[in-house]
C-alpha cells in the first residue's frame, strides 16, 4: 500500500502530458442560396474543418437579419454583413441598437460591393429618383439597407419604393412599372449580363456627402456587354462579423481567424475568385476589429468593457422598425 499514493501520482503527471484534441462547433449566417456570400462562407467552412472546427454555414436574408442573428441565436457565432449596416444602428437613435452597435465587432474586412443603379434612359442621375418609382430590394436585404441610407444621406426619398429585388425588380424595370432598381454586389452581377433592352443604362452616383459614408469606386467600362464607358458609383464592403463574446467563443473565433490569417493563400487559390480582391489587414473606416481576433493573431488584444445583456428576443424586428421609419 505504501506504493499507492506514488502510483496515483505518476498517473496524475501521465494525464496532464496527455494533449486532448476536441471538435469545435461554430456557425456562420450569409446571405441568398446562390449568392457570393454563402459561397464565401462555405470557402471558411471548407477550410477550418482541416483544423477541427465544425462551421456550420446558413443562409439568410441579409445584412440586418445577419446582424440579429449574430445577437441573439444560438450557435451562430459569425456573420458576412455590408460595411453600412453598423453605420445605420449608430444612427437610429434606439439605446438597445446602440447597444448593439458597441458589441458588434470586425473579424475581417473582405471585398468591395459596388452600388448598381439600373434605371430608364430618362433617369441620368441619383437625384432624379425624387419623383420616381424605385425597387429597393427585398426587406432586410444589404440592397435594401443601402438604398435607404442613401436616401436618408441625401436628404430626399423617391415618389415610391418596392421592396422587391433580383429578377423581379428587373423585370418590372422591363415592364415599366418601377423606373429604377438598386442592387449591391461586386461586379459582374449575372443577372445583369444577360440584358438587351436598349432602354436601359447604369446611373452614376456621385455626391460629396454619400461618399463621407461610402468608398468611391467605379465599375469599368465592358464590365457589361451593354455598358457604355466607365459608370462611377460608390460601394460597400463586405465584413466578416462577430459579437464581443468573453470565454470560449471568444477563444474560438480567434482560432478560426488565426486560420484564416495564416492559411490566406489556401481560401484565394481554393476558394471564390472574390478572395483575391480581399487585403484582411485593410483598416476599415468606423469598424473595429474583435480583441479576441487581434490577440489571436498578435498576443495583443486591447481591453474592452464588460456589457452585460439583457432582453435580446426582438432585436430583429427592432431593426426593420427603425429602417421603416428612416424611410417614411
Amino acid at each position: 500500500m505504501k506504493y499507492f499514493p506514488k502510483v496515483i501520482a505518476f498517473f496524475l503527471v501521465f494525464l496532464g502530458s496527455i494533449s486532448f484534441t476536441y471538435a469545435v462547433d461554430m456557425g456562420i449566417v450569409t446571405g441568398g442560396k446562390s449568392g457570393t456570400y454563402i459561397k464565401i462562407g462555405r470557402d471558411i467552412s471548407k477550410l477550418v474543418e482541416q483544423v477541427d472546427i465544425n462551421l456550420t454555414v446558413y443562409p439568410s436574408n441579409g445584412s440586418l437579419d445577419n446582424v440579429a442573428d449574430v445577437f441573439e441565436r444560438r450557435g451562430v457565432q459569425l456573420g458576412i454583413v455590408q460595411s453600412d449596416v453598423l453605420a445605420f444602428i449608430r444612427s437610429s437613435n434606439n439605446q438597445k441598437l446602440a447597444k448593439v452597435a458597441n458589441k458588434i465587432k470586425m473579424v475581417f474586412p473582405l471585398y468591395n460591393e459596388e452600388v448598381h443603379l439600373l434605371a430608364s434612359n430618362f433617369v441620368t442621375s441619383f437625384f432624379d429618383l425624387e419623383n420616381k418609382v424605385v425597387a429597393i430590394g427585398k426587406e432586410g436585404s444589404g440592397t435594401y439597407l443601402t438604398a435607404s441610407l442613401l436616401f436618408e444621406i441625401a436628404g430626399f426619398s423617391p415618389k415610391k419604393q418596392l421592396l422587391v429585388g433580383g429578377q423581379d425588380a428587373l423585370s418590372k424595370l422591363y415592364s415599366g412599372e418601377v423606373d429604377a432598381m438598386f442592387y449591391v454586389s461586386g461586379y459582374p452581377v449575372s443577372l445583369f449580363s444577360g440584358i438587351t433592352e436598349e432602354k436601359l443604362h447604369l446611373v452614376p452616383i456621385v455626391d460629396k456627402s454619400i461618399e463621407e459614408y461610402y468608398v468611391s469606386s467605379e465599375i469599368p467600362e465592358g464590365t457589361y456587354d451593354w455598358q457604355s464607358g466607365v459608370v462611377k458609383t460608390v460601394a460597400v464592403k463586405a465584413v466578416l462579423m462577430s459579437y464581443d463574446y468573453k470565454r470560449t467563443n471568444c477563444q474560438n473565433v480567434g482560432k478560426l481567424a488565426h486560420v484564416i490569417y495564416n492559411h490566406f493563400d489556401w481560401l484565394k487559390s481554393n476558394g471564390h475568385p472574390k478572395w483575391n480582391n480581399v487585403d484582411l489587414d485593410h483598416k476599415l473606416k468606423k469598424w473595429e476589429q474583435y480583441g479576441c481576433v487581434t490577440k489571436a493573431l498578435t498576443g495583443n488584444a486591447p481591453k474592452t468593457p464588460e456589457i452585460q445583456d439583457d432582453n435580446r428576443n426582438s432585436t430583429r424586428q427592432l431593426f426593420r422598425d427603425t429602417l421603416k421609419n428612416l424611410s417614411d
